[in-house]
């Protein structure tokens, strides 16, 4: 598709979401306008993202897509702990985590590996990822064993929520110290070390990162008109609110990375791709959900960080299976598909529920 095609296709997309919103035509209608609308603004903020790491090196602008990707998710959380659908919000935060790593990594790996036989990416960096999952697992479920108990009161309750929620985020920016400053060159990518063949940016730096922005700002707009009909809708089809949550605001607010991961895991820059599922995971963890807790506290009652059995569980599994499948700095087609298999366990877990 050219690019005249593809901005035309865009911004007619995106302004009839927004026209379908306003002028109210109905659930249905909006609901699948939005979706295709959020489709094409996804591939928007891939291509932007592709360019800009272009100019930036695979694994910052892994960690771009994750985060600009990540603030439309943050954003739609926000409106749902402004009208106190906690529960909803730690689904969709479930929904992130395990859609990162096993469908957005799943896809990846799967496309990557079917036209690559072996890709890789740097061990060191697969080995501290993993280690930094194994920390959300313990921050995210350590509370739900301890508030659990007779001993813990609403107070202390709040408290260690706030608590683990400020560690936590410490821990992020130390993390991006570590891995961006002080141990860049050890965590670089395997890619980086590599020409280029020649391959260029889409558009100059500054356009892409001008068009980074707007790719983002663009993807919230359409996330929050999806998300505003997904009450009715699922209420029409009789979806759970736990598989509302973990599953289909999860999958819209994740589907600039679903884009961008498996576009460049496709083109051999698996450690991008990775850098975005796996680092989105971790952003989500260490620091969506902390800064989710925190934010909540200016609209009435602070959200506590206590998961669900079920979500801890599908949290724990999605950690191990990514941990033990990316440890070695190598992946195939078939390690992709086993990340696939286990998301489509949970997902139909999920929606038994």
């Amino acid at each position: 598709m050219n690019q005249k095609l593809f901005f035309s296709l865009l911004i007619g997309l995106f302004v009839l979401s927004g026209i379908a919103h306003y002028a109210h035509f109905g659930t249905i209608a909006e609901f699948i306008i939005s979706a295709l609308a959020i489709l094409v603004v996804a591939g928007f903020l891939g291509k932007a993202t592709e360019s800009v790491a272009h100019y930036a090196g695979q694994r910052l602008g892994g960690f771009l897509n994750a985060t600009f990707g990540n603030a439309a998710e943050l954003i739609i959380a926000i409106f749902l702990v402004r009208e106190g659908l906690f529960d909803m919000v730690k689904a969709s935060i479930t929904g992130s985590i395990i859609g990162n790593l096993l469908l957005v990594l799943g896809a990846s790996v799967f496309l990557g590996g079917l036209k690559y036989k072996e890709q890789r990416f740097n061990v060191q960096l697969a080995s501290h990822n993993s280690s930094l999952m194994i920390l959300a697992v313990i921050a995210l479920g350590i509370p739900a064993i301890f508030i659990s108990t007779q001993h813990f009161s609403a107070h202390k309750s709040e408290l260690l929520s706030l608590t683990i929620a400020g560690l936590l985020i410490v821990a992020y920016i130390l993390w991006l110290v570590f891995s961006m400053i002080t141990h860049k060159d050890i965590l670089a990518d395997i890619e980086e070390a590599t020409p280029d063949h020649g391959e260029e940016a889409a558009w100059s730096k500054s356009t892409s990162i001008l068009f980074l922005v707007l790719a983002t700002v663009m993807t919230a707009f359409v996330s929050e008109w999806l998300v505003s009909t997904l009450h009715t809708f699922t209420a029409k089809f009789g979806f759970s609110e736990v598989f509302i949550g973990a599953f289909l605001i999860a999958i819209v607010g994740n589907a600039a990375e679903h884009s961008a991961a498996v576009m460049l895991a496709m083109k051999n820059k698996i450690g991008a791709a990775v850098e975005i599922a796996v680092g989105s995971s971790l952003q989500i963890a260490l620091f969506v959900a902390p800064v989710l807790i925190l934010v909540s506290t200016f609209f009435g009652p602070t959200m506590d960080i206590i998961f669900t059995p079920i979500e801890l569980a599908a949290i724990a599994v999605s950690v191990f299976i990514a941990k033990s499948i990316s440890k070695d700095g190598t992946t195939n087609w078939y390690e992709g598909a086993l990340l696939l298999f286990v998301y489509i366990i949970l997902g139909i877990s999920f929606y038994l529920v």
